[in-house]
């Protein structure tokens, strides 16, 4: 366990990357205030995403960095997070014609950016399309493919995919 006020967090992040700790707890006396304290220490930016189902009940999936990912990425100035969220998923594939359905979920997750440690807030949305268009991954954002998955094909992408995108899917599918 280690109190927010005074941890090393480049520290605690190198040691979780490494394995050298499988788990670290960030403890304030205030749980109100442990999410501020963590993204003013920290820094953060906010993103948005879509676990997107198509008339057929299949799920969009990208394949990013050799795994696979849901689209997803930064909000632009003045922008809702809805508003983002639908513009990187159509953005990320070329999928059209986009509707949400319902919010699921927020994640958080760290990465390094211009040798600085930044958490993301990434805010997903369950949407749906009748687009029965090509597929266009957006290569200059290093994404390789875009694809539907069934339920079933879904499920083993996972086996290679990044925690949150396996929590916030199989948290879906189980719903189903």
């Amino acid at each position: 366990m280690f109190l927010l006020k005074s941890v090393d967090l480049e520290y605690v992040i190198r040691k979780l990357q490494r394995n050298d700790l499988s788990e670290a707890y960030l403890y304030h006396p205030d749980a109100e205030k442990l999410l501020p304290m963590f993204k003013k220490r920290l820094g953060y930016i906010n993103a948005g995403g879509g676990l997107v189902k198509n008339t057929k009940g299949e799920l969009l999936f990208i394949e990013r960095n050799k795994k696979w990912d849901l689209p997803k990425g930064r909000a632009e100035g003045g922008e809702n997070i809805e508003t983002t969220s639908l513009r990187e998923v159509e953005e990320e594939t070329g999928v059209e014609n986009l509707s949400i359905e319902r919010f699921l979920q927020e994640t958080y997750h760290i990465y390094k950016s211009k040798g600085q440690y930044k958490l993301k807030v990434t805010y997903w949305y369950l949407m749906s399309t009748d687009f029965n268009g090509q597929l266009a991954p957006q290569l200059e954002e290093g994404i390789t493919k875009a694809v539907w998955k069934t339920n079933g094909e879904a499920q083993e992408a996972l086996d290679n995919s990044y925690a949150n995108v396996k929590l916030l899917t199989k948290a879906y599918l189980d719903s189903l």
